[in-house]
């Protein structure tokens, strides 16, 4: 039984079309002999992507073997939200495709190009979380009052941190 394949095509604003994606990503699976079903979005915010959530609930559910798309930025809007959810699936045994970005998860040079992007990805999480530290820190030094303001919306005394003195 061939493999079946979800094929994600995403654009991010109503001008734009996701055709050239399906074109491209179609021919692939058909040439390769996939069973596919192709999922089209049109979505701009980050946190609203419904039929992208859709998809990953069926993926979860090992509803398909594999998962096409034309290039990673099509998927994930960053390499930490990329990293996680690819590693969920790839657990699951889904393939993951990215067709322009040549990483194909079900040969080891994909794997490697995947753990390659993690460890970078796991490297700016922790400079970001070194520099964050080192910012309030430096804030703390300088006597600086850290947190939001007081608003007239607070009934009782914050709670003070033991940091915050």
């Amino acid at each position: 039984m061939p493999p079946k394949f979800a094929i994600y095509c995403r654009v991010s604003t109503e001008e734009q079309t996701t055709e050239n994606q399906r074109l491209i990503l179609v021919e692939y699976a058909e040439r390769r002999g996939f069973n596919y079903e192709v999922f089209e979005e049109v979505e701009s915010t980050r946190n609203t992507r419904p039929l992208k959530q859709k998809l990953l609930g069926r993926l979860r559910a090992m509803e398909f073997d594999g998962l096409l798309v034309l290039k990673l930025d099509r998927w994930a809007r960053s390499l930490r939200e990329l990293t996680l959810e690819l590693e969920e699936i790839h657990a699951k045994g889904v393939t993951f495709i990215s067709l322009n970005d040549s990483i194909d998860m079900s040969t080891a040079t994909g794997r490697l190009q995947f753990q390659i992007l993690s460890a970078f990805a796991e490297f700016e999480r922790n400079l970001i979380s070194e520099r964050t530290k080192e910012g309030l820190a430096r804030a703390r030094k300088q006597g600086k009052r850290l947190g939001r303001p007081p608003g007239s919306k607070d009934k009782k005394p914050r709670k003070r941190r033991r940091n915050d003195r």
